[in-house]
Formats: structure tokens, sequence, C-alpha cells
């Protein structure tokens, strides 16, 4: 009964992984998958994250099924991050959290519900955007649309653009918005220009789903999340899905949380039902050890401290890579300017280079990465850079 099925293309970012794995070459560099290496190309597991899974070894009584929803205390804390403590919306209690397997679980557990509880049709999404965005959202259902975002001319934000775009929505469309650290492009809005979005969103009658992958990874853990604090100022209620993938290092735990906020504390309460009906429905409830972790080290002040750390250290440490990046590539007398590269958040660039170049450096260099040029930044290291840049020097 098989026979009729076709091949399904690779996946544009696992499927280029795989090809980096069959290739035996000593000088091969992976900077397509969006994973933090150390100097020495390893992701490395936080202190803090041992020190949590030392204690819930030592104190773990039962392996029994968690409630659909996921854990409490993880659900607390994972608002806290979002909002802060003291915000209205946490002492309110305004907000509903599931936990989910990764971001993009929360993701489609936000398509799922946008599509059969908000009669949702419609969700524009960045251009360009992560690469499994749309296909998160059509297989849901939604219909996606594009609004502009990167401008090539400049390396920036094209803002006039995307509020062009953005104004254009239809009451009752969705708007997904990167919270920080855009994917790929590595440019956020200011937070001038975050209120002006809002201000769109609510006038439009938008509804707002924030991907917040990259806490900590721009700026800081509370100035990372000042654009969503400003929506919430204007439009009262939202959904966010968040990630602690890259700011944990969990990535194979796969440590992800659906958020939404009500207008009050009753209608939060019945959209959350309707969550956690979808959820039943779908992987029943999450696993566990990777959201006690989390709230392991997030519920203990001297841990949450150490942890600020170690986020602090992975942002300061792709900075510094940004920078010895661009030096580089002028030492070497790179015409073209890759000065922009160094006032891009989070960890991927958006490079500018071609995909016929990018095809190049796989072939001639083993150097990956997606396409769209899209450079994992982290991916970078003392070691390698040099070659890199040598690399990319000869395909310009």
């Amino acid at each position: 009964m098989f026979e009729r099925v076709v091949a399904a293309p690779a996946d544009p970012i696992l499927g280029l992984n795989d090809s980096f794995n069959k290739d035996d070459r000593a000088t091969k560099v992976n900077l397509g998958v969006g994973v933090f290496k150390d100097e020495n190309g390893n992701t490395p597991i936080l202190a803090t994250v041992k020190e949590a899974e030392r204690r819930l070894v030592e104190q773990e009584t039962s392996k029994s099924y968690l409630a659909i929803g996921g854990d409490l205390e993880y659900g607390k804390q994972v608002q806290a991050l979002l909002f802060g403590n003291d915000h209205t919306i946490v002492t309110n209690q305004l907000a509903r959290t599931a936990q989910t397997p990764g971001g993009t679980g929360a993701l489609r557990i936000a398509a799922d519900f946008m599509a059969s509880q908000l009669n949702v049709d419609k969700i524009w999404i960045s251009n360009p955007t992560w690469a499994n965005h749309n296909s998160v959202f059509k297989s849901a259902g939604l219909q996606t649309a594009a609004y502009s975002y990167y401008d090539p001319q400049t390396h920036g934000l094209d803002f006039d653009g995307m509020k062009a775009d953005l104004n254009r929505a239809e009451a009752g469309d969705a708007v997904l918005l990167h919270g920080c650290c855009h994917n790929p492009t590595g440019i956020d809005p200011t937070l001038e220009q975050w209120k002006e979005l809002a201000t769109i969103a609510k006038d439009r009658g938008l509804i707002v789903l924030f991907d917040f992958a990259y806490q900590g990874f721009a700026q800081g853990i509370e100035e990372d999340a000042a654009g969503l604090r400003a929506f919430t100022e204007e439009v009262p209620e939202l959904l966010v899905a968040s990630s602690f993938s890259k700011n944990f290092g969990l990535y194979n735990e796969r440590v992800g949380a659906f958020t939404l906020v009500g207008s009050n504390s009753e209608v939060a309460d019945n959209a959350f039902s309707q969550v956690k009906t979808i959820i039943r429905s779908n992987y029943s409830n999450p696993p566990a050890h990777g959201a006690k972790v989390v709230a392991t080290v997030l519920g203990d002040a001297s841990l949450k401290a150490q942890w600020i750390e170690e986020v602090a250290y992975m942002r300061q440490h792709i900075h510094q890579l940004r920078g010895k990046f661009v030096t580089a590539l002028a030492k070497l007398g790179v015409a073209q300017d890759f000065s922009f590269i160094e006032q891009q958040n989070g960890m991927f660039s958006f490079s500018g280079l071609t995909p016929e170049q990018v095809e190049t450096l796989k072939t001639d260099y083993g150097i990956y990465i997606v396409g769209s040029g899209r450079i994992n930044v982290a991916g970078l290291s003392d070691k390698n850079i040099e070659y890199v840049c040598e690399s990319i020097a000869k395909v310009l």
C-alpha cells in the first residue's frame, strides 16, 4: 500500500544537517542548524541544568503522568519570564500556560486553537521567516500571507513595508511576530517600533501570536521581553509560543510553552479549557524532565542568578563572533560591506550570500549554510572562523 507514496523533499535545515553528518572532510563546518556551540564545536550542558538534574534524580519519587497542561510551577515561571513578576497579567492571573513539546509544539497548539476556536482563516508571517513556520500553520488548515520585513538594500528592517502590509490585514486575521532575535535575519524592531506595531494590531483587530524562542540572546532576559510587554499595553488578549531550547541548551528535551492572555481570569479559564482539549487529542500530556529542570532553576534564586550569567556568556560570545567575522572578511580584502552583521541580534544572520554561493561553499569547502544565506553565527569559533571567511571570500 505504500508504493503510491513518493519521497518528501528534505527539510531545508534538518536535511542539511544530515548531509553534514555524511561529509567526511575534517574541515567541514555546520552553520545551518540553530544550536549554540563552544570553541570545541560542542553544544554544552549548562552547569545550572546539571545541578537541577542532580536534584531531580535525588528527589524524584514518581514517573506518573503530568496533567494535560503540564507542570504548574513551570507554567508560573514561564509567565514570570515573559511578563515580569509584578505585571498585572501575572498578579491578576490573566495568563494560562500549557507545557508543550518544544516551541514547535506550542506553535501547533496555537494554530489549532486559532483555527478551531477563533475562526482564523489567515495568518500573516514575516518575509523571510523560520523555514518551518509556514508548514506548521498550513498543516492546521490556515492560509499564510507574508508581510515585508527584510530590506536587502540596507540589510535592515523594512519597517514602512511591514506597517503597510499589516495595515492591509483584515479584522480576525492573525499575525505572527518574532519576540526577539528574528530568525533568520537577526533584525529586531526598536521599542518605539514595537509600540507602533501594537497600535496597528489593536486598530486592525488582529489576533497576535508571539514566537519567543531566544529570550536573553539579544540584549538580556528582561530587555528582550520589551516588545511583548509593549503589546500587552495595547492588546488585551494575545498568544505566546516560547521555548527553552536555546537559552537553557535543552534542545533534545523539547521544552516549550503555549501561553494565552485573557481579558479576565474567567475568559482565560474558558479559553484554556479548549487548549487542553486540543492537547488531549494531540499528545495527551507533555514529557516531564526538561520542564522540571527549567522550573527547578528558575524557582531557586541562586540557580536563577547563575543561569542568567550563563545566558549572558552565550549572548556575549555570539556578539564577539559577529565582530570577529566582520573583521576577518575586511582583512581579507572583501569589498562587500558585512558590517551589518554586528548590528544584528541572536544566533542568526541573513548574510546576503546567494543560493549559488551557498551551494559552492557546501560542495567545494564543506561549509553548510541554509539556502537562503542564513548563517548560524553560534556555529563559528576561533578554530574555524578564518577558514570560513577565506572560503566566503573565494565565492564572492
